[in-house]
């Protein structure tokens, strides 16, 4: 459906965005989808030649894309605050990043266990507290960070990608508490499973799709886009009044 069919938030006009792993998947959609409103964005990817391809086509006074590891804490931190100053004070985040490589949990190391949770579940921290003295300063702002109806379902081979979801959706409560005086608006956004190109090629079987349908109460696929509207909302000063929330968008799985 073209996107006029769509709301269009006039609030996030000119605002802001710093979104983590947006070079491809869900996160380009989130990418493109912002700045579609007149948003300048900000993004990281480790995928450094699609997050070029990306911010050249978007176009570099309203797109900024820098490669970085958000597993390196340093890293992630300048880049935010390198992108606050090419484009303006940051006032909506949206942690995207993450890993839903499938593992056997008896086989997870001790080292696979800390380096899943360094990437599904650290960078949510450190950038929402590294974009925090920013959202201050600049009167408030929205941080959407993007859980999962994992950490309700908690498949036997996510062990680690769900514990990591389960952890956001209770940090996302935390930090709503904490920065509510600030007018910093913490939400958590929960997809169910949301057909990217990674889906296709790595799990989607007509035999695995058919067995998620018999659960869901709508039959159609879940795509990027329709993750990206409901993280609009919750950016937009829509939903002024919602924080530490869990926004579930799942065709009715759950």
């Amino acid at each position: 459906m073209p996107q006029a069919a769509y709301a269009t938030y006039p609030s996030l006009n000119g605002r802001t965005v710093f979104i983590t792993g947006g070079a491809s998947g869900i996160g380009a959609t989130f990418v493109d989808t912002f700045h579609a409103q007149g948003c300048k964005v900000a993004f990281v990817d480790l995928d450094e030649a699609a997050g070029q391809a990306l911010a050249a086509k978007l176009g570099a006074a309203t797109a900024w894309f820098r490669r970085c590891d958000v597993t390196d804490a340093d890293a992630l931190q300048a880049a935010i605050k390198d992108a606050a100053a090419a484009l303006g004070p940051i006032t909506v985040l949206i942690n995207n990043v993450a890993n839903d490589t499938r593992q056997v949990a008896a086989e997870v190391t001790p080292e696979a266990w800390r380096k899943g949770l360094a990437v599904n579940l650290d960078p949510t921290f450190i950038a929402s507290t590294t974009v925090y003295p920013i959202m201050k300063a600049a009167g408030g702002g929205a941080i959407v960070n993007l859980s999962s109806i994992n950490s309700i379902l908690t498949p036997g081979e996510l062990p680690t990608y769900s514990a990591a979801k389960g952890a956001i959706d209770s940090l996302s409560k935390s930090l709503a508490r904490a920065w509510g005086v600030d007018h910093i608006r913490v939400n958590a956004l929960s997809p169910g499973w949301v057909i990217t190109p990674r889906q296709l090629e790595l799990w989607l079987t007509p035999e695995a799709e058919a067995d998620w349908e018999k659960l869901t109460a709508l039959k159609d696929r879940i795509m990027p886009d329709d993750i990206a509207r409901a993280a609009l909302f919750l950016a937009a000063d829509d939903s002024r009044m919602m924080t530490g929330q869990n926004m579930i968008v799942d065709a009715g799985r759950t």
